[in-house]
């Protein structure tokens, strides 16, 4: 095994000579091992080896447990150590996490505060790398998802990537080198122990070396997803300006839909299948999707570009309505007439220009305003039993080119009135009405 590491670090360039090398111990059997062999290459790799053990405090006395363990492992072996303890339920009950995002985020974080200028080094296996396959196939992915755990993030390298748990346990047995279990790793509470104890097993009855094959299986996806990463590199330095592409289209699918997705990546904006293929779709057709939020795509004429589109700040218009009077808003007159009639049939527009609607007066409450529309207007209409949305009102009744001016009238409870649609039923006019409010909105 100490061979078939040395091997995978020098074919792809995990570590240099002079590299300080921080290894992430848990004191479970992965990281004891990773910490064992860094230490006896260091000589031959010519680097220093360190170790960072980082205590969720989960687990009470077992937790602690593991941080003396791995302390008085660096202690035997002269390799330095720091242990930093951190607070994994308070984060997941303030983020909404799981126990397991929020432990991974912290340790993450952890780790990348005490590497600075250094390698971080994790204890990600080839067990690993076939259980992380099996759950983004599971989730939805692509062939980056299949190519599993990538050897080298940033400053993260994972040495033992190719070795398998079996191997992993033979060496420690030879070295007569102990380890601590997480009683949290034998349970199934979490969805990667249910593919370890679960899914695997089952595998393995097909494969007894499943996960020996996969590790040639997933290098194979991962060269060939290098590969595609290459081409998508080349198109990006072709086509892409800041948030702006230009010409992509005349690559194959699968190079523009990578860049599309490292445009959103590199603008921490989310995206899935179906997001990347619409988007693919406008590259082709033209048009405009929404991303997130604010966030649209845009494409016409071959230029791709991802925009902020924030709604402008809304202006409201309104006045007084005075009974009897022209009460002028914009373009538009708005008058308001008391008839005392028995008879609807009797009201009659006067002027063919005009848009009336009638309202019972005495229902009315307070003072009466007309104004431009507000974000939120609500209103329930006359013969219904339930409150519409007005945005949607207007979207399944006006042509779009009349939106724009459209009025409300309100009284002190609220909306009565929304041109073009129509009265709220608590003001519509019944057989006891006496008075009638006659509404007419007159333009030019």
């Amino acid at each position: 095994m100490l061979t078939k590491v040395y091997n995978f670090i020098l074919k792809n360039e995990l570590l240099t000579a002079g590299d300080t090398v921080v290894c992430g111990l848990s004191g479970g059997a992965d990281s004891v091992a990773l910490l064992l062999v860094l230490n006896e290459l260091k000589e031959k790799l010519n680097i220093d080896v360190q170790a960072i053990h980082v205590n969720h405090c989960l687990r009470g006395a077992e937790s602690d447990r593991d941080e003396n363990f791995c302390r008085e492992l660096c202690q035997r072996f002269s390799i330095p150590f720091k242990a930093v303890s951190c607070d994994v339920k308070s984060l997941s009950a303030s983020e909404g996490l799981s126990v397991e995002e929020a432990a991974r985020k912290l340790r993450y974080k952890i780790f990348e505060e005490n590497s600075q200028s250094k390698k971080l080094a994790t204890a990600h296996n080839a067990n690993d790398n076939l259980e992380t396959v099996i759950l983004n196939l599971s989730r939805g992915t692509g062939v980056k998802g299949l190519s599993g755990i990538p050897m080298i993030r940033g400053n993260i390298i994972r040495p033992l990537l190719t070795v398998t748990r079996q191997e992993i346990e033979e060496y420690l047995s030879m070295r007569e080198q102990s380890y601590v279990t997480d009683s949290t790793n034998l349970s199934d509470d979490y969805t990667r122990n249910k593919i370890r104890h679960k899914v695997v097993p089952l595998l393995s009855e097909i494969n007894s070396s499943v996960n020996d094959t996969s590790v040639n299986t997933i290098n194979n996806i991962r060269e060939e997803n290098e590969f595609i990463e290459k081409i998508v590199t080349e198109a990006e330095e072709k086509c892409r300006n800041g948030n702006k592409i230009t010409g992509l289209s005349i690559y194959d699918a699968v190079i523009r839909k990578r860049c599309i997705s490292r445009l959103l990546a590199d603008n921490h904006l989310p995206y899935s299948f179906r997001r990347l293929e619409e988007a693919d779709d406008i590259l082709k057709n033209g048009g405009k999707i929404n991303i997130s939020g604010s966030f649209f795509l845009l494409c016409q004429n071959d230029v791709l570009e991802l925009k902020e589109l924030k709604k402008p700040l809304e202006v409201i218009i309104s006045t007084n309505i005075n009974i009897g009077e022209d009460n002028i808003i914009g373009s538009c007159i708005v008058k308001c007439d008391v008839v005392e009639c028995d008879n609807l049939k009797k009201i009659e527009a006067v002027n063919k220009k005009s848009t009336f609607y009638v309202a019972d007066y005495d229902k009315i409450r307070g003072k009466l305003i007309v104004r431009t529309r507000k974000f939120g207007d609500k209103i329930k209409l006359k013969g219904r039993d339930f409150t519409s949305s007005v945005k949607k009102l207007i979207n399944e009744k006006i042509p779009a080119d009349e939106r724009a001016d459209l009025l409300f009238i309100e009284d002190e409870c609220g909306t009565i009135l929304a041109e073009k649609i129509g009265i709220a039923d608590r003001i519509s006019p019944d057989t006891n009405t006496a008075r009638f409010l006659k509404i007419s909105f007159i333009r030019s």
